[in-house]
Formats: structure tokens, sequence, C-alpha cells
């Protein structure tokens, strides 16, 4: 039973809006240092890859008994009864065969584009491991998998082979929840949303089973695919719940079954995460761990999901991005232009953040040819301006009217980005800077002229230049703030 002081104090936590999650700096010096490093890279990669690929359907959720746009079930024989959905679902291993897989093409044309990281699923929801698990034979190297045959079958292991030699770092995206594990969704029960489907303090063997499984097949990653600069977990909500976090979470069901339903539980689902992360140190000790939307020592940086922040963020952050389509391949996905993954990186790096953008493997194993032309332009425009993107930092504003800012990290240089028609004059507010300061474009050597204004800099475009810029969508003026 609730004390009246705790129902005032949860009462208040339900109806009045709480603060962005808190970020908890790792105590490591060696993964402070890691983590600086990785903000200086600035644009990665991310794929979502499966045995559902095949389907062209959102990755994994169709299986997940919740009544969400996501979750609606469209493909395989019987789609409108759950248990023989799950079961084509799950075949779908047995006529998994990306012939056309040849990681190297992706990593290059990813280089080309300037990419300096990846982050690949090793293990979606679903539990299909795209790597060569001893704990499970639901993976594409088991026997029922027709591509066991290919000697790239453990796609894990091959990617990474190719991205590292390409020099982007390594991140090993892994799910915390598996729904096909028989310790996460048992077979005694049937499942009831994204949450384990029994309680795990009353059946304590089952779970302490499933946590594991889980350390074992994270180890499997962390020291026997090389070095791996990252290890994202995602699954938010497999984590160890307060016995506060748990009252709110009933009480708020209690005042919504009024009006409406709680589509997914709140369950405590403890993996014991710090003692994982222990023993994956051990092995990698620089390692980041993307604890994904837990506030707590284990989320190294943020990860907002296909948006991005109206602020600056000071906190180690990262925009996940849909380049095209879904998560997963879906057929005939409309991209996004160069000019607007240009814009939405210059929009995350003036705010502090990484891009991750993500592609989708076809289940042939090849890209769609717009991705490869999409990575094409954005890697011409960022060898013009890459200077103003990488090992950048935001200033103390991130937006001016319609120019946007970065700095070296060093605050040896400020940067300008005009995202729109480029003016005959721009004008920068609060800023004063020597007489002798030689302002630029990147991409030309012409030198530009500038004078002081009443509140700032007025920085004059002479109309060559106006009319012939060194590149499109986008241009970076470069202004030394050390001489």
């Amino acid at each position: 039973m609730l004390k009246w002081w705790r129902f005032i104090f949860l009462f208040l936590l339900l109806n009045f809006p709480l603060k962005a999650q808190k970020y908890y700096a790792d105590p490591s010096p060696v993964v402070q240092q890691k983590l600086e490093k990785w903000r200086d890279l600035k644009f990665g990669l991310l794929m979502h890859w499966g045995a559902y690929s095949q389907w062209g359907i959102v990755e994994s959720w169709s299986i997940c008994p919740e009544d969400y746009p996501w979750c609606q079930r469209t493909m395989g024989p019987d789609p409108h009864h759950y248990f023989k959905y799950l079961q084509a679902y799950q075949k779908l291993q047995t006529t998994f065969n990306p012939s056309k897989f040849n990681p190297s093409k992706w990593a290059k044309a990813a280089k080309d584009a300037g990419m300096k990281y990846l982050v690949f699923t090793t293990k979606h929801h679903d539990g299909f491991c795209m790597f060569d698990s001893k704990f499970t034979d639901y993976k594409v190297t088991d026997v029922k998998c027709p591509f066991h045959k290919n000697q790239k079958a453990d796609i894990t292991k091959e990617i990474f082979k190719a991205f590292r030699k390409q020099g982007l770092w390594i991140g090993a995206y892994f799910s915390k929840p598996d729904w096909h594990n028989e310790y996460y969704w048992n077979p005694y029960f049937p499942p009831l949303d994204r949450n384990v489907n029994y309680d795990p303090e009353l059946h304590s063997n089952w779970w302490q089973k499933f946590v594991e499984y889980t350390h074992n097949q994270i180890m499997e990653l962390v020291t026997r695919y090389g070095p791996i600069d990252s290890l994202w977990l995602d699954g938010g909500w497999v984590a160890k719940k307060t016995q506060e976090e748990l009252e709110i979470y009933y009480l708020k069901r209690l005042k919504e079954n009024k009006s409406g339903f709680i589509k997914n539980r709140v369950v405590s689902q403890d993996i014991k995460l710090a003692e994982l992360v222990k023993k994956a140190r051990q092995t990698q000790p620089d390692l980041i761990v993307v604890d994904r939307a837990v506030e707590g020592p284990f989320q190294n940086y943020l990860t907002p999901e296909n948006t991005i922040p109206d602020s600056i963020i000071e906190a180690p952050w990262e925009s996940c991005i849909i380049a095209g389509g879904g998560w997963s391949w879906v057929p005939n996905a409309k991209y996004k232009s160069a000019e607007e993954v240009i814009k939405i990186l210059i929009n995350i790096v003036a705010k502090g953040g990484n891009l991750l953008l993500n592609i989708a493997p076809r289940p042939d194993g090849e890209w769609d040819q717009q991705a490869y032309e999409l990575l094409s332009e954005v890697g011409h425009w960022l060898r013009i301006n890459g200077e103003a993107i990488y090992g950048t930092r935001a200033w103390r504003t991130f937006k001016q009217n319609n120019i946007w800012f970065s700095r070296k990290q060093d605050h040896s240089a400020l940067y300008a980005f005009v995202t729109d028609e480029m003016p005959k004059k721009l004008e920068i507010e609060n800023l004063k800077i020597p007489l002798n300061t030689k302002i630029e474009i990147l991409g030309s050597s012409q030198t530009l002229l500038w004078k002081d204004s009443d509140n700032g800099i007025a920085i004059l475009i002479p109309d060559d230049l106006r009319k012939n810029p060194p590149c499109k969508f986008a241009w970076a003026i470069k202004i030394p703030l050390k001489n």
C-alpha cells in the first residue's frame, strides 16, 4: 500500500512534465578520452539487416503483440493469425540467402561519403543472429540457413573486417530483448507485449538463464570479432527498475484505465549490466557502451531517434536518422536528397552531435542504387567542407537567422554555414576578431572582405563567388579565432 506522501510524490510526477534525461559521465578516463575522439567523427553509418528484409517489413516488430502501426502484420500465409504468422516469420531463416553480399563495396562507399564509423545490427529484437553465436541455432550460419554455405556466412565478421580495413570505427548493435529465446518469451506463456512474458522474480531460474545467454553472446562479440569501439544496446525497456518506478507505472495504469489502455507493461528486467560491462572492458578497455534510453552510467552518449534536438546538448550525443524507407529495407523506398542529409548534418553538428545515417541492405545483399548516389554526393560536399564538420563542437549559439555555426575543439576557428541563397553581406552578431583576420569560404582561395558592425562583424560576399560557389547546397565560411 502506498504511503500518503509517496502518493502525492507520484501524482506530481505523473501530472507535470519531467526534465530531459540526465547524463552520467563515465568515470573511466580511458572511456572519456575515447568519447572525445568519437565526438570528432561526426558522421556514421547504421545498418539494419536481417532475415526480415526478405519481406520488406519493419525489423522484428511485426511479431510483437502490441497494437501500434509498426507492429502490423501484412506478410506471410496468414497474417491475421498471430502464431501462424510467428511460425512463418521464423522460417525466413530457411530462405535467407544474400548472394550479392559484398561488404567491401559498402565500406568503400561509406569511406568515400566521409563516414567515420559503423553501427551494425548483430542481433535485433527477433533474436536472429547475424553472427556465428555458439549459443543458438537461430543464426545466419546455421545449416537451416542456405547462406551458411557461403564463405562470407558470418556476416558480422565480414562487415567488421571490411569497414575496419577502410579505417572506420566499429560499433556492434545488440538487442537486449530476445523474442526468440525461450527464457525471454517462455513457451509456457503467450507473449504479452515487448517485455519478458513472465515475472522474473517468480521465475528467477528462467531469468538467470536469460541473463547468462545475453552475457555469453555479448562476450562473443567483444572477444571474437576484433577491436570493437562501441557496444550499442537497444531495447531500453530491458533494465532494472526501482520500486518507485514500478509504483509510478501502476498508478499511471490505474489512472489511464478509466479512459484508455496502456499497451506495454513496465517490468524490472535486470541483466546485470554493470557486471557485463566490467567483463567486456577487460578485453576492450576503452569500449564505449550505449545503453540506449536508460538513464545511468552505461549510456555513454545520448541517442535521439529520427529526430534532432531543439538546442545545443553539452553531453555526447548522436541522432540516428533514416536515409530512405524505414530502418530495414522496404521496396521502392524514397531516399532523402543529398541536400537534405547535408543540412541535417549541419543542424546536428551545430548543436554538438553526430549523425548516424541508416541505410538498409536489400535481401539479396546489395544496397539500393539511390543509397550509393546519395552517399557519393554527400562525400563530394564533405571533401570540400569537412574541416567545418570533423573535430568540431557547438559554438555559444547554434544559429543566427539562416547562419549555422560550429567551432574547432581548440577554439582556433569558427565556421558559419549558409544553407539558403548566398547573400551579398553576411552579418554575425556578438563576435569580435582582430583586424588582420583572414576570412574565406572553404573550397575557395579568395579572401573575403569584412568589417566591424554595430554588434559583431559583416562579411561581404563578391558576386563571382555568389554566382559560382565552390559546392552545392551549403557553404562554410571559415573565421580564424586565433592568429
